[in-house]
């Protein structure tokens, strides 16, 4: 039985935020056992629309992770934001620095806030910087992986 994409996408974002997914997979996977017929396809397209990334756990793992933003802004939109404007990443001890596009640290740094990674402690944005603080190196790596992972093309440094 063909599902509908409300139903699915909702059963996606339940699954994301309640159990450590990841691959697309193990996501198909679990929705098949929930009873719903979908295909690795159909689940890539959702997490683009959904908005959903895969970040780097500090272990070395890694997992699907949801942005919880509310307000008339959507969250693939933030994404792609962030993504656009961030030019590099750097790690010093337990924080994280990302330089921007001049005038979008403040965007970077709410698209960041919106993914609520569990071991971001908080954010400081200035005009082209922002501050990420980690509770530890190991942490930091683990971010400044994830937001080289987030395919910025060729302004990754």
């Amino acid at each position: 039985m063909k599902t509908a994409k409300n139903e699915r996408q909702e059963s996606i974002l339940r699954l994301i935020r309640s159990k450590e997914i990841p691959t697309q997979e193990e996501l198909v996977s679990e929705l098949w056992s929930q009873g719903l017929t979908v295909t690795q396809a159909t689940v890539s397209r959702d997490i683009k629309d959904l908005g959903i990334i895969k970040v780097t756990l500090p272990s070395g793992g890694s997992k699907y992770s949801v942005l919880d933003r509310t307000g008339d802004v959507a969250p693939g939109r933030l994404l792609t934001v962030f993504s656009q404007s961030v030019l590099g990443t750097e790690q010093a001890y337990h924080l994280v620095i990302i330089r921007t596009l001049p005038g979008m640290a403040q965007a970077a740094a709410s698209a960041l806030d919106s993914i609520r990674l569990q071991d971001v402690i908080g954010t400081i944005a200035g005009d082209d910087t922002v501050f990420v603080a980690t509770p530890s190196p190991e942490c930091a790596a683990a971010l400044c992986q994830t937001i080289k992972d987030m395919n910025f093309g060729s302004q990754q440094e």
